[in-house]
């Protein structure tokens, strides 16, 4: 066992006694620092199969059977290679999502990487792990991308190399929430960019976008796109929730 690992065991019973675990989703008491009650457990929703081949979405008991395309794909075949979304986006993964992005609940980084860790494909070879990026404006503001926190967690389990600075923010963009498809591509244009220093390492490399939330998609279509055309061999999104349309 590790030395932080004895040491985390060591102050648990005492970190419980000053702050009895909370649930970080409603409140309630749980068992351990970091864990879910069950009802909020049960609010999860696991992405499940059959699912579309090309954006993983689930279709459901009554859907199509494995090997299908689903309809959005078809219209709009996407750029990525694939989405990997812990859990789909439900009234418990919102709460979690804000509470880690606006409250400051960093600590919940490392449960809610395991979650999208469980939807990941493991790795044939080398792949990076690249976070959506913030302006740095916004980063000053909240202090920390949780999505490289996210990133980082990923790394320590093994699904890649994280490459934190790959994508650059050049401009800071307005919320995306009721902008239509035209709208949010304006206002997406020229922000998100390659990092030039890190230009040779994301050619031909098998990558990982990663971010807390994928809504619209709009972002992460901006960074794929940034991406592809910097040379990279394949980027699948991975995200904890997964917004469906």
């Amino acid at each position: 066992m590790s030395t932080s690992r004895l040491l985390a065991t060591s102050f648990a019973p005492v970190l419980n006694f000053v702050y009895p675990p909370r649930c970080p989703a409603c409140g309630g008491g749980v068992g351990e620092q970091g864990g879910l009650c069950m009802t909020c457990w049960d609010d999860l929703v696991i992405p499940s199969e059959p699912c579309c081949t090309s954006c993983q979405r689930p279709f459901g008991e009554n859907g199509p059977t494995d090997g299908a395309i689903c309809a959005p794909c078809l219209a709009d075949p996407p750029k990525h290679d694939g989405i990997a979304a812990g859990t789909l986006y439900t009234d418990t993964s919102r709460k979690l999502v804000l509470a880690f992005k606006h409250g400051r609940r960093i600590a919940l980084a490392p449960m809610l990487a395991k979650l999208i860790a469980a939807r990941l494909p493991r790795a044939d070879g080398l792949r990076l792990i690249v976070p959506v990026p913030l302006h740095r404006g916004r980063l000053w503001h909240r202090g920390y991308n949780q999505a490289a926190l996210l990133g980082r967690q990923l790394s320590r389990m093994g699904h890649g190399t994280l490459c934190v600075d790959g994508l650059i923010r050049t401009k800071p963009t307005p919320s995306l929430g009721g902008l239509g498809r035209k709208a949010r591509a304006k206002a997406l244009s020229g922000a998100v960019k390659i990092n030039p220093k890190r230009a040779r390492v994301l050619n031909d490399a098998d990558i990982v976008l990663v971010d807390d939330v994928l809504t619209s998609g709009a972002t992460s279509a901006a960074c794929v796109k940034a991406l592809k055309a910097a040379g990279a061999k394949s980027v699948m999104i991975a995200c904890f929730s997964r917004v469906l349309d």
